[in-house]
């Protein structure tokens, strides 16, 4: 264990993305439907992606977690074949990469955009970007529905032609993106650590308006509610469980103190890499506090776990090493609860026909991205978190309208809207929790 303590952070944090990617690959051979697994895995692969799809009633339990590793697996892959550092960025990708493979994301769509960054490295004489790969995906429901259907509302399989318009898309859109990556911590000023949610959902707005409205081309419809009912809270929690009680046994192991994390989970701002500046040990730790909080949270809420719900656990997961930690998401959790319970009574006050309980799934995946302003909470308090979630609550439904359902950075990007407008509010009337605890020390 001393061996693994002293790895260096880059080195540490491949091992624990091919450790993660390798737990899928285990637990897909425990599914009790394994023997459709192959099988189950081609459904994923051949059919369209577009956000809400359940992949455990498109392919079964065992081909889902089966695309997951082989998902992860190609990125771990990519980080030792093209010799690439891994830190905090790395870890936020790998692990919303991971999260969104329950969901969106598979071993063929993933391909065009990242295919989009290699070139732009090319072109630009740069060290291949393997961060920008990761989050170029976040576009991957519209690379499936391009493969296998467009312009068609029904699927007629992979074609000559979908591959054409899909590679041509995935180059646009991944060698463009890292510029836009760039760029895109001016709009929200490190207030949404989902940053790259700015550049893809704009792609998405300008793509959805070109391949479909600008042509009279009819948007396919969305997965029928009716799938998202094939689910099992069993198998996510007993796969959680272990999973994130390994992390904190192996952290443990590695000598982190509860002390540590308690310095974690009471800094007065927010710490924006939690393995460079606490060490391994601590995000290690991290990543199994906070994934049971999360598990625990959705639990109580009575969640709906089909592969979506398994899949926001990740995504919401992947903030972990950014910062994210159980003490500055519970308001933002709190947010959500508040506007879902006020706006349920206004609802029926108004007579109005009211669909965003606190366990809808529109909502369920709402809150998991909310925790990207988990900063708001870190710099200005619990109580600017809570409105913060609030906030989000209230706009998060509204997006997916522009994109179409083709980027799954759908929460990502609302997060970076509420930013935008929450923030310069605050930057002129209120205190960050460092300079109250300064003038009270005064």
């Amino acid at each position: 264990m001393n061996k693994i303590k002293n790895l260096s952070e880059s080195s540490f944090l491949k091992l624990f993305f091919g450790f993660v990617s390798a737990a899928f690959i285990v637990a897909a051979i425990c599914m009790p439907d394994r023997a459709q697994m192959v099988s189950g895995l081609w459904q994923i692969l051949s059919n369209p992606a577009k956000i809400s799809t359940n992949d455990f009633a498109l392919g079964g339990y065992a081909a889902t977690f089966l695309n997951i590793g082989l998902v992860g697996l190609c990125y771990v892959a990519l980080f030792a074949l093209l010799k690439a550092d891994a830190n905090n960025v790395s870890t936020f990708g790998f692990i919303l990469t991971i999260g969104f493979s329950a969901w969106g994301i598979n071993a063929v769509n993933m391909w065009p955009p990242i295919l989009g960054v290699a070139l732009y490295c090319l072109v630009k004489k740069e060290k291949m970007n393997v961060n920008a790969m990761l989050f170029s995906t976040g576009i991957a429901p519209l690379i499936s529905d391009l493969l296998v259907r467009y312009p068609n509302a029904e699927v007629v399989g992979f074609n000559l032609p979908g591959l054409g318009v899909a590679l041509l898309v995935g180059l646009f859109i991944g060698f463009l993106l890292p510029a836009g990556l760039g760029h895109a911590p001016a709009v929200h000023k490190g207030f949404d650590l989902y940053s790259a949610a700015v550049p893809i959902c704009f792609f998405a707005f300008f793509l959805n308006a070109t391949l479909y409205k600008t042509m009279g081309i009819d948007l396919p419809a969305a997965p029928s509610a009716e799938t998202l009912q094939v689910a099992s809270q069993s198998i996510t929690n007993i796969f959680c469980i272990i999973l994130f009680g390994l992390c904190i046994v192996f952290a443990l192991a590695m000598g982190c103190k509860v002390k540590d994390y308690v310095n974690l989970l009471t800094a007065d701002d927010h710490v924006a890499s939690i393995s460079s500046k606490l060490g391994t040990p601590v995000f290690l730790m991290n990543v199994g506090v906070y994934g049971l909080f999360i598990l625990a949270y959705y639990n109580i809420i009575g969640a709906t776990f089909n592969s979506i719900t398994f899949g926001i656990i990740f995504c919401m997961l992947c903030c972990c090493n950014s910062g994210s930690h159980p003490g500055n998401v519970w308001p933002i959790i709190l947010g959500y609860v508040v506007g879902s319970t006020a706006f349920g009574w206004l609802s029926a006050l108004a007579g109005g026909s009211y669909a965003m309980t606190i366990n809808a799934q529109a909502i369920c995946v709402g809150l998991c991205f909310a925790n990207g302003l988990s900063p708001v909470a870190s710099k200005y308090g619990w109580f600017w978190g809570a409105v913060a979630g609030l906030m989000h609550f209230l706009l998060v439904t509204s997006v997916p309208n522009m994109h179409g359902g083709y980027c799954l950075y759908n929460g990502g990007f609302t997060a970076a809207v509420i930013a935008l407008i929450l923030v310069p509010v605050l930057e002129k009337f209120c205190k960050t929790k460092i300079e109250r605890k300064a003038l009270k020390a005064e």
